[in-house]
């Protein structure tokens, strides 16, 4: 049984200097955070392509850009293109499809000295006028680079570790990141997970929400049990060498041994790390164990909910996360093991269902009852509701603090090798 709760809108009574102040340090950090990160690539290797199913970088130098632009000067203020042929170019990126890849050339894309001249444009026009652009406009704009953040992270992560500069000059990153460890087994217990209601979705408090996180409903779910921690190489490897496919976008076998693609090293499997995987990998995995993927209810029946009493924002409660409370907010590069942040557990004892890496669920990505389509970006969902593509909730060690909100989904296609994407199993 599903109960939709949709209040009448009730705006906080922010004092409009403070937001925009708030609004201007959000944005400015984030615009930070994404030139460190170009700034990982050696210039030369700028017109490279990562991933075949993605655009080449200097596409999303100049994307974050035309995205802020267009988002909170023309279509919510109505200003003009400062170039309509560089917004253009710059305006949609791609559907990770493997059926379908991209085919332009370097020569197809502009000279990088007129796309950084595009950059210092729209962000000197965007701070001209941010103090009267309406909070969604910019939330929306701080959020897209934010998810940006992650998805360049892990195109960095599958090119050569030459393209790269010296991890002295990469941020969140130093050399000694990865130590070589001895070889851990985790002992993966089970927790029963008690009938009761789970609460999926937003409610329209006022505060930013993607349109597909609307709106708040709660969902009664029977009992069920579920993996205390996410699976890890160790126990993947199990099944590879019985029957399953190697994670291709993460292992490395040289020489008779198998190693981590990290970002800054390859580093011995570490064991007791999540293993990151496509959906299928997991799907087949869970058929192998006797399990099977928890839907996104029970997802968030086994993080938010409590046995007795209302659910709770995060899984560990009520504080807002901190880097002592899991493997998040760009904290490290890569994953960290399954059994570590003890203070990261739902009320069930399940640990690490936000953070160390995103949880694939069963549950292919549609909206809600009641769903609109944004305004401004009507296509951000709604475009991806085609059951090709799948939820998938908690955050990765690339996923910025304020989107491990509750209500916020994620979703990618079944064969996409290369999201900092793990599981756990459930079972009656």
């Amino acid at each position: 049984m599903n109960t939709v709760t949709d209040p009448i809108l009730d705006i906080h009574s922010v004092p409009k200097h403070l937001r925009f102040e708030t609004e201007r340090r959000d944005l400015q950090n984030a615009q930070r955070q994404s030139d460190d990160l170009f700034a990982v690539i050696r210039p030369e290797f700028l017109y490279e392509r990562p991933i075949d199913q993605r655009h080449r970088i200097v596409f999303y130098i100049g994307h974050l850009e035309a995205f802020d632009y267009i988002q909170i000067c023309r279509k919510s203020l109505g200003m003009a293109p400062l170039s309509a042929e560089l917004d253009r170019l710059f305006e949609a990126g791609i559907d990770p499809d493997s059926q379908h890849l991209p085919a332009d050339v370097p020569s197809d894309w502009p000279d990088l000295g007129e796309v950084r001249r595009y950059v210092e444009e729209t962000r000197r026009a965007i701070d001209a006028i941010l103090d009267r652009a309406p909070a969604e406009a910019v939330a929306m704009a701080i959020e897209h680079r934010l998810m940006h953040l992650e998805t360049l992270a892990y195109m960095w992560h599958n090119l050569p570790y030459e393209v790269k500069n010296g991890t002295r000059d990469i941020p969140n990153g130093v050399a000694g990141n990865n130590p070589v460890q001895a070889p851990v087994q985790v002992q993966n217990e089970w927790r029963d997970v008690t009938a009761g209601p789970a609460v999926l979705g937003k409610l329209r408090d006022g505060e930013f929400g993607w349109d597909n996180e609307y709106a708040e409903h709660t969902v009664e779910i029977p009992p069920f049990a579920i993996q205390r921690y996410k699976v890890t190489n160790g126990e993947y490897l199990r099944f590879v060498k019985e029957t399953g496919t190697a994670p291709s976008a993460f292992w490395v076998r040289r020489d008779g041994e198998l190693f981590y693609r990290g970002m800054l090293e390859e580093i011995p499997l570490p064991l007791d790390w999540p293993v990151y995987v496509t959906h299928r990998q997991a799907e087949a995995y869970a058929a192998w164990a006797g399990a099977r993927l928890p839907s996104e209810a029970e997802f968030h029946r086994a993080a938010f909910s409590t046995a007795i009493g209302p659910s709770r924002p995060y899984p560990w409660g009520n504080n807002p996360p901190n880097p002592e409370l899991g493997n998040f907010d760009f904290r490290r590069w890569d994953p960290e093991p399954v059994t570590a942040t003890p203070g990261n557990e739902s009320a069930f004892g399940v640990r690490q269902m936000v953070g160390n890496g995103w949880e694939w669920t069963s549950t292919p990505f549609r909206p809600f009852d009641g769903f609109v389509a944004s305004l401004n970006y009507p296509g951000y969902s709604a475009n991806f509701f085609d059951d090709a593509h799948f939820v998938l909730k908690g955050g990765s060690p690339r996923t910025a603090a304020r989107l491990l909100r509750r209500s916020f989904r994620n979703w990618f296609r079944a064969d996409y090798p290369y999201v900092y994407a793990t599981f756990r199993c459930v079972r009656k």
